[in-house]
């Protein structure tokens, strides 16, 4: 499989990992990440978006887990082949057993959501087969510093759901980004940001394509610094 090529690094892709993705990209660019010291990633997949933020933040440090060790040993390849390589670390871990005394200024995650289903395509990458939201948020909660941002990015029919969740384990919404596939069609996606501190949400819209295959003047200035755009 091709690698995809970004313009300060490279990701190396495998067809039994989860490929580059818009939804990875979002949240990679949009993530709040200007304060952080030290950031976790749940999932890391091929390690873009750790490297999307390291490349926004140059001062903090990364961790990236992923229970899927072809995942963890292509996230290897492609950070050391970074230019932030000394700054990112990732290990093969569940995130239900992971023990650390550390705080996370940032924990970000592109988490699986759909249902258990009898597909296999991508089957710990996309379904909720060994991470449950609740798993994911009740523990998240426990790793996250005073100040600290929990981000994800999911399916707008579950947001209401996944809110709901966090605030039982007082995480609180802070930041809700509603994506558009198209300008003209439903949410698609949330990006969603919490912290322990309850505050009154900032809440805007951002739109991928102005029309099929025409990415938004938006898409395009958020993506400049990583996409390369043929002319």
């Amino acid at each position: 499989m091709k690698p995809f090529k970004f313009k300060q690094f490279e990701i190396q892709q495998s067809a039994d990992v989860f490929r580059v993705g818009t939804d990875g990209v979002l949240l990679g660019a949009l993530a709040n990440i200007d304060l952080a010291g030290n950031v976790l990633e749940i999932g890391t997949g091929t390690g873009l978006v750790s490297l999307m933020l390291a490349q926004r933040n140059s001062e903090a440090n990364f961790l990236g887990i992923d229970i899927n060790e072809e995942a963890v040993n292509l996230t290897k390849i492609n950070f050391e082949n970074s230019p932030f390589k000394l700054r990112l670390k990732n290990i093969f871990q569940d995130f239900k057993t992971f023990e650390t005394e550390e705080k996370f200024d940032c924990i970000v995650s592109n988490p699986p959501y759909f249902e258990e289903s009898s597909s296999d395509k991508d089957k710990i990458a996309r379904q909720t087969v060994e991470l449950s939201f609740q798993q994911l948020i009740s523990k998240s909660s426990q790793l996250l510093s005073a100040n600290g941002i929990f981000s994800v990015i999911i399916p707008f029919e579950i947001g209401e759901n996944f809110i709901e969740i966090t605030r039982e384990n007082q995480l609180f919404l802070n930041r809700k980004i509603n994506i558009y596939g198209i300008e003209t069609s439903k949410v698609k996606r949330l990006i969603l940001e919490f912290s322990l501190h309850e505050k009154t949400p900032n809440e805007s819209d951002f739109i991928i394509e102005k029309s099929p295959r025409k990415y938004s003047d938006q898409y395009l200035e958020l993506t400049k610094e990583f996409h390369v755009f043929k002319e």
